[in-house]
């Protein structure tokens, strides 16, 4: 990437997340609770930040407002660099009286942000997944192929295929076909196992975008994958870049080195925490040299009282009492764990409270939860469906708490003091 680029980004936020109720029954999927400490929103931010892109501009509309909080808190950037910020864009209904309607129409309806700053380049990416990307080097493969668009693919398994929108390319990264859920998807040339998926990451060339979006206005489009990119593959140098190819620094041996997950089921977002745990984690949260940047918390760190606590992370404020046991499970912040719990693969967000002798297994527990004393989740699905939502994988949801609960114990509990 020349230092002369200028850059900016708009990174589509508003997704609706249907598929992860009831974790998105009041927040959008990209403002849902990842690990310890993050929200998903928080990786894509983090790329766009470590790769210098940082004017950017965060489309929502879905139950936006826990988006729009967590960013006011956790992404100012810096107020005394004019180009360096995150802002929230909600839809401006600048060109008719409706929301975003995709995602051609999304960056249509603020194309008046484009015109204004007049980048040299302009990357749309989505939200919704969990990965480490250096965007530059993606800049600096567009600019050696003299390309007008370039979209970020990752290599899937033939047999996997079928479930992605499929890039047919040739050898040198020159698009030439796209396949939306074919049947029998074309497998790359450089590797007949495998095929090229979109990752729905996009750098385009200003001037081609511009008039590009002015034209699928006019024609009623309004998306990219099934409107304006196979329109410019007519006319225009796409080309696919290969999201294997890219390093990050200070990835360990023992990481998947090409880790990107996709968020879109409650059982993914289960089975992607698994891979945040261990000594030896598949995506190692700990890289100093390509952070995850999210909220600046200024509460106290844990305090364990007690209990056993094995292969589990444990967000800021959190207490654990004598006699819990925690295994293979997160545990977010400001949450309290009683006496003789036991949580075994869990997830339990912010400010809930685990009372004396509850026992949990595969269980997700949003916010503002009370567990009462010897409550028994997750050990029977017929059960546990009458109250909460089970899976298809077996994991038990409980969906958030009203905040009034915290009258129940607010003292005791550690409520309210310092979270978001």
């Amino acid at each position: 990437m020349k230092k002369t680029d200028r850059i900016i980004a708009f990174v589509m936020a508003g997704g609706q997340g249907s598929r992860l109720q009831p974790l998105t029954a009041a927040r959008s999927k990209p403002s849902v609770p990842f690990g310890s400490r993050y929200r998903i929103v928080d990786f894509v931010l983090s790329n766009l930040v470590n790769s210098q892109i940082q004017t950017i501009y965060l489309l929502v509309q879905y139950k936006s407002q826990s988006l729009i909080e967590h960013v006011r808190k956790a992404w100012t950037i810096s107020p005394l660099l004019q180009n360096q910020y995150v802002t929230v864009v909600p839809p401006q209904m600048r060109t008719g009286e409706h929301w975003f309607e995709g995602t051609a129409d999304a960056i249509h309806q603020n194309i008046n942000l484009i015109e204004e700053h007049r980048p040299d380049l302009v990357v749309v990416f989505g939200a919704d997944h969990i990965y480490r990307m250096d965007i530059r080097q993606m800049v600096d493969f567009h600019r050696e192929r003299n390309a007008d668009v370039s979209i970020a693919a990752l290599p899937v398994p033939l047999k996997e295929a079928q479930d992605f929108g499929v890039i047919v390319a040739e050898e040198d990264g020159r698009i030439h076909a796209f396949e939306e859920k074919s049947p029998n998807p074309t497998a790359m040339v450089a590797d007949p196992t495998q095929a090229f998926a979109s990752m729905g990451n996009y750098v385009f060339n200003t001037d081609v975008l511009l008039k590009a979006l002015r034209e699928t206005k006019e024609a009623g489009e309004s998306d990219f994958g099934h409107h304006l990119l196979p329109r410019l593959l007519r006319t225009h140098r796409l080309f696919a870049y290969d999201f294997a190819t890219n390093e990050i620094p200070r990835i360990q041996p023992y990481e998947d080195q090409v880790y990107w997950r996709d968020l879109g089921t409650i059982d993914a977002y289960f089975a992607a925490h698994k891979d945040v745990l261990g000594l030896e984690p598949a995506f190692d949260m700990f890289n100093p040299e390509w952070p995850i940047y999210s909220s600046n918390y200024q509460g106290p760190v844990a305090r364990i009282q007690g209990g056993e606590v094995r292969n589990s992370l444990l967000g800021a404020a959190t207490v654990v009492h004598d006699g819990a046991r925690i295994s293979n499970s997160i545990i977010r912040r400001e949450t309290v764990i009683e006496e003789d719990v036991v949580l075994e693969n869990c997830i339990v967000m912010d400010y809930v409270r685990v009372c004396r002798g509850a026992r949990l297994r595969n269980v997700i527990v949003d916010r503002h939860n009370y567990i009462e004393p010897g409550d028994a989740i997750g050990y029977d699905a017929e059960k546990d469906a009458q109250r909460f939502t089970v899976t298809p994988g077996g994991v038990t949801v409980i969906k958030a708490g009203p905040v009034s609960y915290f009258a129940r114990d607010v003292q005791d509990s550690r409520r309210g003091g310092y979270g978001e």
